[in-house]
């Protein structure tokens, strides 16, 4: 029988049939299961297909390496959401947003560093968390898994295969006919008592109609690109005889993620618990023996450690990190920032994912692909930002709880701050683009009206200079703004500056030649 009781508090031990307590960690309108027991190293679990971490302790073998993980290290493991203890009204999320629950999970356990263990489907997702957020990723452990599920290169036969097995999959989940023992686990598969366990456990971790959901966004998961840019320490674990995930996906990663290291075992299943657990062996000396431990990054999870985010957007782009600024080879190419820009122009509103499609591959229709491309960028975007990014399968948005902007405190300003923080148009650079303009006429009306109060003001009051001061602000942003060019020569004249008078109306002069818009003579002004 198993017990619902927590792991010792002090030492992290658990007594014979308990099991560590569910915690749930918030994430954005769901609430996210996990469970964290043990003692030593960080290690964070990322879930593969569907999994329900209260009910997997029932089955011995399953019970026997969550122990064994907990000897040797402090292990936390959680279910996604929309599966199983985690909330099941959510929908199943992709790629992008199992970042940000990842995050939300380490955050809510403080924990600031650790090794990511990805096994099957939780694979990409390690890889996209460990390139996004380098600094809190201790090493990376990979455990029968790939970068791309979907095989390049099928025939139309192949690809309705493929599917139809997904279907029938999908069909038979929580089923005694369901196909999942004999593929993922075949030295399991002719035990009675575990397929009626299965079953069970099958139908507590997640509904049909959830894991046909799953099943294709995974084809979606394509995180290759990524692979050489990876510099944690890399794990790489996998079954020769591997049914579900052929071997050859496990040098592939060996290839391409740098100084990777790479053990082979012999066996069939997929599934890690199942047959032989002496891969244990290589997980506990690569996280306890052979791994040295790098100093505790700056940043932490606390608000007040966390690194702050500033962009600025009026006059020039620049991401500014704890006060200095991040060059723009850091962000590796043109794409991520833009779509960064993208972003702080849509002022925190979420932006679809379909919008950026078509601005960054107008000439890709692939969906699939496109999402993959997408989450590349996107990890960018959020190593540079600390985060700061909430995305779903539908939508991306920058969380502005998480990162400052200037545009923001430009439109939040009373008139003297606003003209203050106005550094010009907002991404002069990008004039070109559409989804520029509208932003970028909304502020220059806001700097133009927050000016004219202010002169207004200052002439009232009979300064002068104030006047002189920001009607030349005003004709630096608007060259053909003929109010601020007559305050100007008033001022100049009142301020007893006849040669500065002169030459402001000679350029008023110039200004409105140019569109045939005739200039009042000094005398008659």
């Amino acid at each position: 029988m198993v017990t619902h009781m927590g792991a010792n508090s002090e030492t992290g031990d658990l007594a014979p049939d308990e099991v560590p307590p569910t915690r749930f960690a918030p994430a954005r309108g769901a609430r996210i299961a996990y469970q964290d027991y043990g003692k030593g190293p960080a290690i964070v679990a990322v879930p593969p297909m569907a999994q329900n971490i209260e009910m997997a302790w029932e089955w011995p073998a399953l019970r026997a390496m969550f122990e064994r993980f907990g000897s040797f290290s402090r292990w936390v493991q959680f279910d996604k959401r929309g599966t199983g203890a985690s909330d099941r009204k959510s929908r199943i999320p992709g790629l992008d947003e199992r970042v940000d629950d990842l995050r939300a999970v380490m955050d809510h356990a403080n924990i600031e560093r650790a090794f990511l263990y990805g096994a099957s489907e939780g694979g990409p997702m390690c890889v996209l968390f460990a390139a996004t957020y380098p600094d809190r990723v201790e090493g990376l452990i990979l455990h029968g898994t790939t970068a791309c599920f979907d095989v390049p290169g099928l025939t139309p036969e192949q690809i309705a295969q493929r599917d139809a097995g997904a279907e029938l999959l999908a069909d038979l989940w929580g089923t005694p006919e369901s196909v999942v023992p004999g593929l993922f686990a075949p030295t399991l598969a002719d035990d009675p008592a575990f397929r009626r366990w299965f079953e069970r456990y099958e139908r507590l971790s997640a509904d049909r109609e959830s894991l046909r959901d799953l099943l294709q966004l995974m084809r979606g998961f394509d995180v290759r690109e990524l692979l050489p840019a990876i510099t944690v320490p890399t794990l790489i674990l996998h079954r020769k005889g591997d049914l579900v995930m052929p071997v050859d996906q496990a040098h592939v990663l060996a290839e391409q993620i740098p100084n990777a290291t790479l053990a082979i075992d012999e066996g069939d299943d997929h599934f890690a618990f199942a047959g032989d657990q002496s891969w244990l062996d290589d997980l506990e000396r690569f996280v306890t023996g052979t791994v040295q431990r790098r100093p505790t990054p700056a940043s932490a999870t606390s608000a007040e450690a966390r690194p702050t985010v500033h962009i600025t957007t009026l006059g020039r782009f620049v991401v500014i990190v704890d006060g200095e600024e991040v060059p723009t080879s850091a962000w590796g190419s043109r794409l991520p920032r833009q779509l960064c820009k993208r972003l702080v122009a849509a002022r925190g509103w979420p932006v679809r994912r379909e919008e950026l499609f078509e601005l960054f591959w107008p000439d890709e229709h692939d969906v699939q692909k496109l999402g993959a491309r997408l989450s590349v960028q996107l990890s960018t975007v959020r190593r540079m930002l600390n985060g700061a990014v909430v995305a779903d399968r539908q939508t991306v948005a920058l969380n502005l709880d998480e990162v400052s902007t200037d545009v923001e405190a430009f439109f939040d300003a009373d008139p003297v701050g606003a003209v203050e923080l106005y550094g010009g148009d907002f991404l002069m650079e990008d004039a070109a683009e559409d989804w520029t303009t509208g932003l970028r006429d909304e502020a220059r009306a806001r700097f133009t009206g927050a000016v004219k109060t202010l002169m207004g003001n200052a002439a009232t009051d009979g300064d002068h200079q104030r006047v002189v001061d920001l009607a030349r602000q005003l004709l630096a942003v608007d060259r053909y703004d003929e109010a601020s060019h007559r305050m100007l020569v008033h001022a100049l004249s009142a301020a007893e500056q006849p040669g500065d008078a002169r030459r402001a109306h000679q350029a008023w002069q110039t200004a409105m030649a140019e569109i045939d818009v005739p200039v009042p003579s000094l005398d008659e002004l």
